[in-house]
């Protein structure tokens, strides 16, 4: 397939180099043009024990010391998405955008050793009523094995006038064996440290009011992943794709609480509030 843009990088690139791009860089906003397509590679990926092992205990995974965490690939592939958030053809600021939808597929239990080479295309995008959507599309090799892959889609929100967004609700799924998790203001923090995602309003309530939010929001990736840490005792070393959409943000400190039921070839769940009336996260996992 050809692309509008092609880049192939020597090294991962550091995410707080890219956010001085996004935080100081000067964009116009959306030109009203349809995204092009822009692929970006890395080859000769190395991960880090430490670092693999921060994340596991941050989303609270059982790290083995070998089997990568089912999400911790996102860490890498995000670098790339930063990447082609700051490229030129992009006219509109990371800062106006949110992460709607993810979808991970595990093709097989990746290893902590393994080299890598990471991919991401922009492939497509569309006009809503909300804004602009986008979709990226992530791809980890180990020499030509395709071993994992993800979907996210984002928006970038364009004001409408009259336009009220309606809030989120709870699915009819049984809500019954219910954890409740806590918080803290500090975990923000420990999982940039972990996942080198320094985005400022996961790290501290003054700069997060820079932006709107009256307190630090958590990731929308931590949530995913501390869901899964849950279930992987039902998924094990099998092949799966977990999807999930993000609704309502986080705010630390604070206690959420999660349940999840029985479908058919897998499981769904939920991350809701504290009185489990409003849907933070809803997902699936499906096993392939």
């Amino acid at each position: 397939m050809s692309h509008d843009y092609a880049i192939e990088l020597k090294a991962m690139p550091s995410l707080l180099s890219l956010y001085r791009k996004i935080l100081f860089g000067r964009k116009p906003g959306w030109n009203q043009q349809p995204l092009p397509n822009i692929y970006v590679q890395a080859s000769n990926v190395v991960l880090s024990q430490d670092k693999i092992s921060q994340y596991a205990a941050v989303c609270s995974f059982e790290y083995d010391g070998m089997t990568l965490p089912p999400t911790y690939l996102y860490v890498w592939a995000f670098r790339l998405h930063a990447m082609i958030f700051t490229h030129k053809a992009v006219t509109f600021p990371l800062l106006g955008m949110l992460h709607l939808k993810n979808s991970i597929s595990v093709l097989r239990p990746v290893r902590a050793d393994e080299t890598l080479i990471v991919q991401c295309e922009l492939t497509t995008s569309r006009t809503t009523d909300a804004g602009l959507e986008f979709d990226l599309v992530s791809k980890v090799f180990v020499g030509e094995e395709l071993v994992w892959q993800a979907l996210s889609t984002y928006l970038y929100r364009i004001e409408s006038a009259g336009r009220r967004a309606r809030p989120p609700k709870a699915s009819e799924m049984v809500w019954e064996n219910v954890q409740q998790w806590r918080l803290t203001d500090d975990l923000g923090r420990r999982y940039a440290k972990a996942s080198g995602d320094y985005n400022l309003i996961h790290l501290h309530p003054l700069l997060s009011k820079r932006f709107g939010f009256e307190r630090v929001l958590a990731h929308g990736m931590w949530s995913k992943a501390r869901v899964m840490s849950q279930l992987m005792t039902f998924v094990g070393d099998q092949p799966f794709q977990v999807d999930v959409e993000f609704k309502l943000p986080v705010f630390m400190p604070s206690e959420v609480t999660f349940a999840f039921e029985s479908i058919e070839n897998g499981k769904r769940f939920e991350m809701r509030d504290v009185k489990g009336r409003r849907p933070h996260l809803q997902g699936s996992i499906t096993y392939l």
